[in-house]
């Protein structure tokens, strides 16, 4: 019977993997089909913010080569204590050209460049007059690329810049878009609009090429005086809309998108969510809204509508503009949204992953840790140990803060499935999804190791982490300045390499790019890792 079992889970698990990895190759969206690139287009490398890479990852032998993407940092940071900053996710074109947002001063400026991949060496180097929204912590300027490799990246006054040709030297003027008036209007009062208008999430593009982005209004604009904050959608042909976000919370108050929010979209490309919320650390909901958004301001009817709750006390979630958590949307169309807890510290400063079904009007099981993270897709085929239903796995970091709240210091990471329960281990009256794999950091952390935390090792610092179904393997980066894959055969960080001495920092992701080789951020510094 136990034999019989094992193998009815493998096969559903090996079905479930090919049918995970053809949706990969080919995308349906609006009746169309796009062939989708090795690359890594934008946040978690897809419109569903996956994390999943389409290639085998390169050994992690060595450093091929690192560039500065913070010029306000001194090359050897080692000594900082924390970096309260954000770092957009790099880009891999399918021609392995690596284009990354460079802070160049104080002042929030920035610039995108783009390196060869074989040595990093420079191919272009592209200006943007992007002013960031206001802000804590310090937010990313984050771009993407759409699947037949145009560049989108942000500009100032909530427009847009898209330049072709991203994998060529030649000089390349890029042109610039502005979603809620004409760009005659918008540069006759420019002054005007960059100061009350930001783009205050990275961009998504799906799989035909639109684009899809949040806006925040700090005031009224003297020639616009009725736009609101809200999400925007500008389409592969350059036809934009937009939508106000506070008419569908209806609730008197003014929302506008989580930063570092990211939009994530349905499977098929039709639906859009994100969260919103009216300030640093408030509640919010998480919206689902037709894809195609609206013009002028007319309402389309919502897909669906959640006010975030926490799972234990009922409050509501706290939806902090210091993270980056970001929708992730499953195979099957679930939706899985971090949050943190309320009362604060009640979960250890660990938030929690809440789960919907796809039109979000079915709560299901929770997870977790959810604070400023954006879960990984795991086909649940990578994880020799497991033998349950489920087709697909979910990973986090799961970080157990020392001394916020009570926590431990032992860090770790996680494999968790979200159709299986067990009790949290923090707050047992609280149920969420069962444990499959954890490993904890071996790094002691000798700034909170003492008699209360003698376990205590460095965070996890990823914010996505690059999963790798060819070699079944995550690749995780760590604040002790090592990158280690976590092999899902065994369970174990098999191999590690050192990229600093480790620093504090806000959190960033991992990516792999077409050939293999993996991108780490730490320090203010973009690693490239192989072989």
């Amino acid at each position: 019977m136990q034999s019989s079992h094992r193998s009815g889970a493998l096969i559903r698990q090996g079905a479930g993997l090919l049918t995970l990895l053809a949706g990969l190759a080919l995308a349906p969206q609006n009746g169309r089909t796009q062939v989708l690139q090795n690359g890594w287009n934008g946040y978690g490398n897809n419109p569903q913010h996956t994390c999943i890479s389409k290639v085998a990852a390169q050994p992690l032998k060595t450093v091929h080569w690192s560039m500065l993407i913070d010029q306000t940092l001194p090359g050897d940071n080692s000594n900082a204590s924390t970096l309260f900053i954000h770092y957009a996710s790099p880009l891999i074109t399918a021609r392995n050209t690596v284009i990354t947002s460079v802070r160049l001063n104080s002042n929030n400026a920035f610039k995108l460049e783009a390196h060869r991949s074989s040595d990093g060496s420079l191919l272009w180097s592209q200006a943007t007059d992007y002013i960031l929204p206001p802000f804590n912590w310090v937010p990313p300027c984050g771009s993407t690329l759409t699947p037949n490799q145009r560049l989108y990246f942000p500009g100032a006054g909530g427009t847009l810049y898209y330049r072709d040709s991203v994998d060529s030297t030649a000089a390349v003027t890029p042109n610039q878009i502005c979603f809620y008036t004409s760009l005659a209007n918008y540069k006759a009062a420019k002054a005007d609009y960059d100061s009350k208008i930001f783009i205050n999430t990275p961009l998504t593009s799906d799989a035909n090429g639109n684009i899809y982005f949040g806006f925040q209004v700090t005031g009224a604009p003297a020639n616009l005086p009725n736009i609101t904050s809200g999400i925007a959608r500008i389409s592969s042909a350059g036809v934009a809309t937009w939508a106000a976000v506070s008419p569908y919370a209806n609730d008197g108050n003014q929302y506008k998108l989580v930063m570092n929010c990211a939009p994530a979209l349905s499977n098929d490309g039709k639906t859009l969510y994100f969260g919103i919320n009216t300030g640093n650390f408030s509640g919010g909901y998480l919206l689902a809204l037709d894809s195609r958004l609206i013009n002028n301001g007319t309402l389309l009817p919502m897909v669906g509508i959640q006010k975030l709750k926490d799972p234990s006390s009922g409050n509501d979630a706290l939806l902090p503009d210091d993270g980056s958590s970001t929708p992730t949307v499953g195979p099957d169309g679930d939706v899985y949204f971090g949050v943190l807890e309320n009362p604060f510290l009640a979960h250890h400063d660990r938030g929690w992953l809440l789960h919907f079904d796809a039109a979000l009007s079915q709560k299901k099981i929770p997870g977790s840790f959810g604070w400023d993270d954006t879960v990984s897709v795991v086909p649940a085929a990578m994880v020799a140990s497991y033998h349950g239903a489920s087709t697909y796995l979910l990973m986090c970091k799961y970080n157990d803060y020392a001394g916020f709240g009570g926590g431990s210091g032992v860090n770790k990471l996680a494999v968790i499935d979200p159709n299986v329960t067990q009790a949290d281990s923090i707050l047992p009256s609280v149920t969420v999804m069962k444990e499959v794999l954890t490993v904890t950091g071996i790094t002691p952390d000798p700034n909170n190791a003492d008699a209360n935390h003698p376990n205590a090792v460095k965070e996890w610092c990823i914010n996505s982490a690059a999963v790798d179904p060819f070699t079944k393997c995550i690749i995780a980066n760590c604040e002790d300045g090592w990158v280690y894959r976590w092999d899902m055969t065994t369970g174990l960080l098999t191999d590690k390499v050192q990229i600093t001495q480790g620093v504090g920092e806000a959190y960033t992701p991992t990516v792999i790019g077409p050939d293999g080789t993996v991108y780490a951020i730490n320090n203010g510094r973009l690693w490239a890792i192989g072989k």
